[in-house]
């Protein structure tokens, strides 16, 4: 707890806002990208959040992960893992912007769960292909469920210890977005970054979810965002994002959004 709190402070204090950013990249991604107000239907997700807060039904989670702060046990309610492990309204809406102004053509997410991002993400590139790596069959049931309930037919999940799902990637071709949300912990962060960097080209984006989740976690963030093919860093207090731009003067920002 004492932790979190002083990450937080932290984050307040040295965090500015857009006007604060000496970065025309940066400036347009704040601007014409994250607070941009061009719509997104979102309705179908929202419609899904509230279908699955209402399910009790409980299922056997495998965790290869850190596992849960708020869970004591790996049998748990549909429910709660919407409404305390599944990303939030808010953080949905920005990265259904982030997506749709970066406009990748394939998308790979670490970490499905219920699918709740993957569909956020999904809507906001309709016309990405979206591949999401899921450890726990459990979830990625309940996820592929969700996702034909919403008609998306751009995602293709693949179950299976991350480790394992990122070495049997086809690489014929490259990701433009990959958005990190399993395992939080420090080591396998790391590794799963330098697996990613061989399916990333120079535009892509790479998102780390809960970069200040734990000190481990911090110190993976120091290390990825120090990475000798990082040009510039951006931390947001929960995501965390990276690209490769060459020739560019590396930096580093912390925003508020």
């Amino acid at each position: 707890m004492l932790h979190a709190i002083y990450s937080y402070y932290k984050y307040l204090i040295t965090s500015k806002n857009q006007f604060g950013v000496h970065s025309p990249f940066l400036f347009a991604y704040i601007t014409k990208g994250l607070r941009n107000s061009t719509h997104i239907d979102l309705k179908k997700v929202t419609l899904l959040r509230k279908e699955l807060s209402r399910n009790h039904s409980k299922i056997q989670v495998t965790d290869f992960g850190a596992g849960s702060r708020i869970f004591n046990s790996n049998k748990r309610v549909v429910s709660k893992i919407a409404t305390t492990a599944g990303i939030s309204k808010k953080r949905g809406g920005l990265l259904a912007r982030t997506t749709k102004y970066f406009n990748p053509t394939h998308i790979l997410e670490i970490g499905t769960s219920l699918g709740i991002a993957t569909s956020y993400m999904a809507l906001g590139a309709p016309k990405a292909n979206i591949t999401t790596l899921e450890g726990c069959p459990a979830t990625a049931q309940i996820a592929k469920e969700n996702f034909e309930k919403l008609n998306l037919k751009n995602i293709e999940v693949k179950i299976g210890e991350f480790d394992q799902s990122l070495d049997q990637l086809h690489h014929n071709h490259a990701y433009d977005l990959i958005f990190f949300d399993g395992n939080h912990q420090k080591e396998a962060t790391i590794r799963y970054f330098k697996k990613c960097l061989e399916l990333a080209h120079e535009k892509s984006v790479f998102i780390f979810d809960d970069i200040h989740w734990s000190k481990g976690m911090e110190a993976a963030w120091e290390k990825i965002k120090n990475h000798e093919k990082v040009s510039m860093s951006v931390d947001t207090y929960k995501w965390g994002l990276v690209f490769f731009s060459k020739g560019r003067e590396k930096q580093h920002f912390t925003i508020r959004i």
